[in-house]
């Protein structure tokens, strides 16, 4: 059995389209998306459209919850008043059709592996969708996070940065960003020009996870910015390389 898991595609359509024509080729059995789909990027609407073709399951992540009762937070500096104003333009962007389908988004999304073997998927971790669970997370603090919860596979986004980490008896995967994937280069926050996300292979008591990364066109996700009328798209623009 094969699972793909994908998380945060944050309104960029043509990433997920690139993760689309790599799952062809891999052809998982299934896959699950671990939230935050259309808030951000600059098609939201198209995202949430091609999600509702897929019909897979997915969780609800932090700004998917936003978009269905969106005020604004407290943007202390430029850069976050320029996030706010893209993500309530994202809102404007909703029709009812696009929020009844988020409404069906769930906390969370249990599946069942080869040998008995179960996943669980969420967002941030099982507790909250905007909590952040990293390898530097601490083991009394993933404690509580995880409390009443377990499974041999447990999966979350939010942090878009793949990740892999044991604790206790079970793998916790982050399989990173498709649509706002996130890197320091020399100081310098960036978005690099690939879409991430992980496979989960289960055969008999074997669990094996690849995390991949597909690329990206420039060319095709600038047109989209532009055709977009977002703001601050040129802004936006400047953060991938």
């Amino acid at each position: 059995m094969r699972i793909a898991l994908l998380s945060d595609i944050h309104g960029n359509l043509v990433a997920l389209e690139a993760v689309l024509a790599d799952l062809a080729q891999t052809s998982p059995d299934s896959v699950i998306c671990l939230g935050d789909v259309a808030v951000t990027g600059p098609q939201p609407r198209q995202v949430i459209a091609r999600l509702r073709q897929l019909a897979w399951p997915i969780v609800m992540g932090n700004t998917d919850a936003w978009l269905l009762d969106p005020q604004p937070w407290n943007a202390e500096d430029e850069e976050s008043r320029r996030l706010l104003a893209i993500e309530e333009w994202s809102a404007l962007q909703m029709e009812m059709g696009d929020l009844e389908f988020i409404r069906s988004f769930q906390p969370l999304v249990k599946w069942t592996l080869a040998a008995g073997h179960n996943l669980l998927c969420y967002h941030g971790s099982p507790r909250s969708n905007t909590d952040l669970i990293t390898s530097a997370t601490g083991e009394e603090e993933l404690r509580e996070m995880l409390a009443g919860h377990s499974a041999a596979i447990l999966a979350g986004g939010h942090s878009h940065r793949q990740m892999l980490r044991r604790f206790q008896n079970s793998l916790i995967i982050n399989p990173g960003s498709v649509g706002l994937p996130f890197e320091i280069v020399d100081g310098q926050a960036r978005n690099p020009l690939w879409a991430e996300y992980a496979l989960i292979t289960s055969h008999g008591e074997q669990l094996a996870v690849e995390f991949r990364r597909v690329p990206v066109d420039f060319a095709a996700l600038s047109d989209a910015i532009q055709n977009a009328n977002m703001p601050y798209a040129r802004w936006w623009r400047e953060y991938w390389r």
